[in-house]
């Protein structure tokens, strides 16, 4: 089926978007997320359209149509760690738009986000070691009194910063060992779920060589039987054909014929 005007505009725009998202941009930029409205819009036309693609092509444009807008709504974010969270989550799509692409341009804008919202991270984090490590060194104790209001405060927030982050990795250490147990538990149940499934198996093959064997044994005895029987029904016949002709034979010498 030929592409309709519309869906040539969608794919025409959504490869605009995917270029723009792949470019790095300034925080006042504005033409990405009107670009992603956009595409909603023709999105719900093209779905509505009675000669709409197939629904595999359809479900690939909605894939990456989210795929941007939670790149805008993650790059809203104002931790780097929620960003790279966020970005963790977002699945780009499978295709390439155009054919000039190799692999699909929304996966490689997907890489370079968690690159930088990593780099952007590890920047953070390195610098609030660093800075934990000048005040340790230049004001050993945080609670003298020879410190000012401000540079209580700023050790303060240089703690909490520390503690959100040491946070989010428990947080995250817990989701993986969660993830790990689930994964345990259902690759344990399958392994049950098989290895019942091999019993069952393995228990029919046996009721059916048995049946076999059985059926078999009975089809020999219905042959010997049958065999028997037609013997014995021969013999009968040529008693009753032996027996007619003596019968007649006596007949005719018993009655003359007649003059």
């Amino acid at each position: 089926m030929a592409a309709t005007r519309l869906e040539l505009n969608l794919m025409r725009l959504l490869s605009r978007c995917e270029a723009l998202a792949a470019e790095r941009r300034d925080p006042e930029e504005w033409r990405l997320e009107k670009y992603v409205a956009a595409l909603e819009d023709m999105l719900r036309e093209l779905k509505k359209q009675s000669s709409k693609p197939a629904p595999e092509l359809l479900n690939e444009y909605s894939r990456k149509v989210d795929f941007l807008k939670g790149l805008l709504e993650a790059e809203k974010l104002s931790s780097s760690t929620e960003k790279a969270l966020a970005n963790q989550f977002l699945a780009p799509g499978r295709t390439p738009t155009t054919a000039k692409e190799r692999t699909p341009a929304t996966k490689t804008v997907h890489l370079q986000t968690k690159a930088r919202c990593t780099g952007q991270m590890r920047s953070e984090l390195l610098g609030t070691v660093r800075s934990v490590l000048l005040v340790n060194a230049f004001f050993p104790l945080c609670s003298c009194r020879g410190l000012t209001s401000d540079e209580k405060q700023s050790a303060v927030e240089l703690d909490a910063v520390l503690q959100h982050h040491q946070d989010m990795q428990e947080k995250l250490a817990e989701e993986m060992l969660s993830l790990a147990r689930s994964l345990k538990n259902n690759t344990l149940a399958a392994q049950n779920v098989i290895k019942q499934d091999n019993q069952t198996l393995s228990h029919s093959l046996r009721m059916a060589d048995q049946n076999f064997e059985k059926l078999k044994d009975e089809s020999d005895r219905l042959e010997q039987h049958a065999k028997k029987s037609v013997n014995w029904l021969l013999w009968i016949m040529l008693i009753v054909v032996c027996f007619i002709f003596i019968s007649m034979i006596l007949f005719i010498r018993i009655f003359p014929k007649l003059k």
